[in-house]
């Protein structure tokens, strides 16, 4: 599987991240309302170093979210395939600052394509909190639809309670029908 190290929206730059993105990602991790609805956080510095470790030790499927025209580093994004390379999880953080902007939507496109166009994926889905709105329309908005509610599943770690949890698919030959 040929992993690249950079996507490439009409706006935003996804890269390696780098242990000198420490203080941008930390912005966002750390932050409650920002990781309301994450798998972490919120994050310690030493949570933020551990995770930018990790990062480091996953080119092509770990991004940082630039936006080109500032250069600004405004969230992480990750593509993760089974061991069997044909289906993967998919999931993104975008700082609050920059939620209804559009680039939650060109960056789940983005990682979209590269699944099926790059890695030749068969199929990508990504979960998410059922009450999560913004993300949830992201991924409706590119062509995913949800396949799956499993109630009480997900630990909001910031409300601490047990939420619905969604799933949202997609795959390669519906991908491809839209894109022909």
């Amino acid at each position: 599987m040929m992993y690249r190290n950079e996507l490439t929206t009409e706006r935003l730059l996804l890269r390696p991240l780098t242990p000198g993105d420490f203080t941008a990602v930390h912005s966002w991790g750390s932050n409650p309302e920002n990781v309301r609805y994450m798998a972490f956080g919120p994050n310690t510095e030493e949570d933020t170093r551990a995770f930018l470790e990790r990062a480091a030790n996953k080119p092509g499927r770990e991004f940082g979210i630039v936006i080109k025209e500032t250069g600004a580093l405004v969230g992480s994004c990750g593509i993760y395939p089974n061991e069997a390379n044909d289906t993967a999880d998919m999931g993104w953080i975008l700082h609050m600052d920059h939620w209804k902007k559009g680039y939650g939507e060109e960056l789940c496109g983005a990682l979209i394509r590269y699944g099926f166009e790059d890695l030749k994926l068969r199929r990508l889905f990504a979960p998410c909190a059922a009450v999560n709105y913004g993300s949830y329309r992201i991924m409706e908005r590119n062509g995913m639809r949800r396949e799956a509610l499993f109630r009480k599943a997900f630990w909001a770690r910031v409300d601490k309670e047990w939420v619905d949890e969604a799933v949202y698919a997609i795959l390669a030959e519906e991908y491809f029908q839209t894109v022909e």
